[in-house]
């Protein structure tokens, strides 16, 4: 369990670097889950919460990216290297080989 608080909070660290009022709000997000759920006893419930807890990373460093506002029309994305991959270009006609 806290080596999984432990990664939250890291990857929040990396997603939100920067971004103090994301920073923050992710923080407390993280720990008032983790508090509300302390007292759990179950351990059916709790593996199910550490899924939860593990999607959530899995989440946060795959599919989200910052965006910056730079001009009054004009959003600046600021993406992190875990998200870029290579493109494969689409083809109408796929080519027989």
């Amino acid at each position: 369990v806290l080596k999984l608080f432990k990664l939250l909070h890291r990857t929040r660290q990396e997603v939100f670097k920067n971004d103090t009022k994301a920073l923050e709000a992710a923080r407390q997000k993280i720990n008032e889950e983790f508090r509300n759920n302390r007292d759990e006893k179950s351990e059916e419930k709790i593996n199910e919460l550490l899924k939860i807890a593990s999607d959530v990373e899995v989440i946060l460093r795959t599919s989200v990216i910052q965006a910056v506002h730079t001009d009054s029309d004009k959003i600046l994305l600021v993406p992190r290297k875990d998200l870029l991959q290579d493109n494969t270009p689409y083809l109408d006609k796929p080519t027989k080989k």
